[in-house]
């Protein structure tokens, strides 16, 4: 965050952006986006979300629900629009163009997310922390191509009208429920990451110091953290997600559709007297 304070304010000095400075609103965006990233990827929730479900599914809300959009918010146009001329000189805007294509961003997400939850991976990538951190970032630039759709932080970029991207909106929640219903609805728990002790305890390691014992006792003991058995917990975390996907939705189509009213108040007043059709 004072990285992002320090660049702002030397930037705007030197490029002359003081006719159009970083709002208050921006930062304070971009600041609480940060902390919900760390909260997704970081704090004390990273060892709670290997032993409840529920939590680990708060993370995922966190990091890429919550993080990404106030991050895009947070960001300002001006910096937006340096970062894509940079694209255009280095001759990188064709693939840029390519990946941020609206349907390809849909599909993108809400199918890395869907294949995240089938056990089998999710399992594998508990496992693996180097494959676990690759697919966190290939799931966040999804989820940052997908926000930016839905945002349009920088409208001269983006290709969706209002109303498409209200639709837009709709069809990522319509996307990502057959996941949340396979979690919610599955008639046993699925996945070993958190019912297998062996299992547990091969992810728990990557967690701990290297050479640190695992305690059995917090998988299922007194020191466990767990206030759920494993099958309500699951399901909790797919209620959580559904419900918190929905909430951050419904707030994003009040969005747009604040900043579609705004447009159709700005063209109104634009209108001069020779605009008015004749009778």
């Amino acid at each position: 965050m004072l990285f992002y304070m320090a660049w702002l304010i030397k930037y705007e000095q030197r490029t002359n952006q003081t006719e159009q400075p970083t709002r208050i609103r921006q930062k304070v965006y971009f600041g609480l986006g940060l902390l919900a990233l760390y909260g997704g990827w970081g704090s004390p929730l990273y060892l709670t979300g290997h032993m409840i479900m529920s939590i680990h599914m708060l993370q995922m809300v966190l990091a890429y629900f919550v993080a990404v959009p106030l991050l895009l918010l947070g960001t300002p146009t001006w910096a937006l629009s340096r970062a894509a001329d940079f694209l255009k000189k280095r001759g990188i805007q064709p693939i840029f163009h390519f990946f941020s294509n609206p349907i390809l961003a849909l599909l993108l997400f809400n199918g890395l997310f869907s294949f995240y939850h089938v056990p089998f991976m999710f399992d594998s990538l508990m496992q693996s922390p180097l494959l676990h951190s690759f697919y966190q970032y290939g799931l966040l630039f999804a989820a940052v191509l997908m926000w930016w759709h839905m945002l349009a932080p920088l409208p001269s970029v983006y290709r969706l009208s209002d109303l498409r991207r209200i639709g837009y909106i709709f069809a990522n929640g319509i996307l990502i429920t057959p996941a949340c219903a396979l979690i919610i609805f599955a008639p046993e728990t699925m996945y070993a990451t958190y019912t297998d002790p062996l299992v547990w305890a091969n992810v728990m390691s990557y967690c701990l110091p290297a050479g640190t014992e695992v305690p059995f006792t917090m998988f299922n003991g007194p020191a466990t953290l767990a206030f759920l058995d494993a099958r309500m917990d699951q399901q909790l975390a797919g209620v959580l997600m559904k419900i918190m996907q929905e909430i951050v939705y419904g707030i994003t189509i009040g969005y747009v559709f604040k900043q579609w009213l705004r447009k159709e108040k700005q063209q109104e007043g634009n209108m001069t007297i020779s605009d008015v059709p004749s009778t």
